[in-house]
């Protein structure tokens, strides 16, 4: 059966979740890859599509449409401002005004597309601009607390880890917020509080970061944290998991097609 480890958020049970991991995460093969790919392309669609934890907690259920706002702009600026840190900046919050700069710098100079990040930024009001500093400031704070807590080495991860499924117009997303260590663990972190199905939306990153990965190696957990409910949440890096996972992101596609093919 496939358990969930869950613990309050302290200084040290972060590190405690990860040390009491598996001593390694399962590794997927060739033969995973295209039995993963046949399913995704046996629920054909004719648009692309791209899956993630939030799509499996949602059972597939249609989101609102995406908009920025310093909810939505915190986590990139914020984790992009502490791999400032990592390179010399002296504080988060420094290199958070650095990275806002840059983005709107960017935008200003016609080198970014339309919707995206900089461009929003570039069309904020000096108030405007201020309260996202100040999300996203809290954001890296926030996540330079959790890494501090973690006793060992770890990084920011520069991006989310994309997989694109082979001939099958799917795309799975993991979010990553910390990679700890040499990939022993992976962390992200989430506003509000986790719901009853935060353990699928784990799986789901797991899938997603394992297939994504070079050597087809998991972590050996996988790591939710939601500071505003002081809660810790992880799933090993099992075959177990991996299967449960890949079943959830399935489904989730089997969701969308039903409801894309009655909007049609």
């Amino acid at each position: 059966m496939s358990t969930l480890a869950v613990r309050r958020l302290t200084p040290t049970s972060l590190a405690d979740v990860i040390d009491d991991g598996p001593d390694v995460g399962s590794t997927i093969t060739d033969a995973h890859r295209h039995a993963l790919a046949a399913r995704f392309r046996a629920v054909a669609i004719d648009r692309h599509r791209r899956l993630d934890a939030w799509s499996v907690e949602r059972a597939g259920r249609e989101s609102p449409p995406f908009r920025w706002s310093p909810a939505t702009a915190r986590r990139l600026i914020g984790n992009a401002a502490l791999g400032r840190v990592a390179d010399g900046v002296r504080t988060p919050r420094l290199g958070v005004e650095l990275e806002i700069a840059d983005l709107r710098a960017r935008a200003e100079t016609g080198r970014t597309r339309p919707g995206s990040l900089g461009s929003w930024l570039a069309d904020r009001h000096p108030a405007e601009l201020a309260v996202v500093h100040a999300a996203a400031a809290d954001w890296a704070t926030t996540i330079a607390e959790i890494g501090a807590g973690l006793g060992t080495s770890w990084r920011v991860a520069r991006a989310d880890a994309y997989y694109d499924v082979e001939r099958a117009r799917t795309t799975l997303r993991a979010r990553r917020d910390l990679i700890v260590a040499t990939d022993a663990a992976v962390v992200r972190v989430r506003g509000g509080h986790p719901s009853s199905s935060a353990g699928a939306g784990l799986r789901a990153d797991l899938v997603a970061a394992t297939f994504a990965s070079a050597d087809g190696r998991a972590p050996r957990r996988y790591v939710g944290v939601w500071p505003d409910a002081g809660l810790v949440v992880a799933v090993d890096g099992s075959m177990e998991n991996l299967r449960a996972g890949a079943r959830d992101l399935v489904r989730t596609a089997v969701v969308q097609r039903r409801q894309w093919l009655r909007a049609a």
